[in-house]
């Protein structure tokens, strides 16, 4: 059996890809294991090293000296109401626009498409006028509702994207069976759609966590602000003089991100691939 063949080329893009992804992991790898070290592997080691032990003192200090914790609860709830509201928005507007075929449906899917090209922030003005006006400054729906509004229309056109493979005869045998258009949207297409809505989760719970132009913007109470602008507070305040507690305070915000993403790798890329082409 003969071997295979060297291609060249082949190896020459797997050392680019091995190359993007040293460069995307190193800083990330780099900033925990210094999280780790202590004060005098900080001060006397060379950055590239690697920690003796796991050091925890940095991080009992950043939660006892910083409003992380408080900020970790907000953009918790921030994050899940905004999936919440998001995927409750997007999946039947585009099972609408996708199966149900309303006289507009075309259009109304092309106005949503149309938010995708206004900047965020030529909207900032008006919103910081309009919250202060009804005194949603400092609350929670001062994120929620914008990053809601802006999200919704990549989401509803990944979704429609998706239900253009779901068999429209699969859905009126349904029908046929004596289904309404509840019981087939969530019995049928929401089980169907799982991949996508994962895909959609994924990308905007990793968006939501790390936003922070709203957040800098319309939180200026202490306790309203969320972990991307407490983050900058703290290392404004102490990351020149505490650095290995500035490295935990950052891992601490990164790891929910990477977990999430680790875990629902598979179906985003599932997602993103099915719901590019339709057929």
């Amino acid at each position: 059996m003969k071997g295979k063949k060297f291609r060249p080329v082949a190896v020459f893009f797997y050392i680019i890809l091995i190359s993007f992804a040293v460069i995307q992991i190193y800083p990330v790898i780099w900033v925990m294991a210094s999280s780790l070290k202590t004060e005098e592997e900080l001060v006397n080691s060379a950055s590239y090293t690697l920690p003796s032990g796991f050091y925890f003192g940095h991080y009992r200090n950043a939660l006892k000296n910083s409003n992380i914790p408080r900020a970790y609860v907000n953009s918790i709830i921030v994050a899940v109401s905004t999936l919440l509201m998001e995927i409750s928005l997007d999946c039947p507007a585009a099972y609408a626009i996708s199966k149900l075929r309303f006289k507009y449906g075309k259009k109304l899917l092309s106005f949503f498409l149309m938010g995708m090209m206004i900047p965020t922030f030529v909207c900032l003005i008006p919103m910081f006028r309009v919250y202060n006006i009804l005194g949603l400054r400092n609350t929670y729906l001062a994120l929620i509702l914008p990053q809601v509004g802006f999200g919704l229309p990549l989401g509803i056109y990944m979704y429609t994207g998706f239900m253009g493979f779901i068999s429209d005869s699969l859905l009126e045998a349904a029908n046929i069976d004596g289904a309404g258009p509840l019981q087939i949207f969530f019995r049928i297409v929401v089980p169907m759609v799982k991949n996508t809505t994962i895909t959609i989760v994924t990308f905007k719970f990793i968006y939501v966590w790390n936003e922070f132009t709203y957040a800098n913007t319309f939180m200026t109470s202490k306790a309203m602000k969320t972990l991307p602008v407490a983050l900058k507070d703290f290392a404004g305040e102490n990351g020149l003089v505490e650095w290995g507690s500035t490295y935990a305070a950052i891992t601490m915000a990164i790891l929910p991100t990477l977990v999430i993403y680790f875990l629902l790798s598979k179906n985003v890329i599932e997602g993103m691939a099915l719901g590019a082409v339709k057929s």
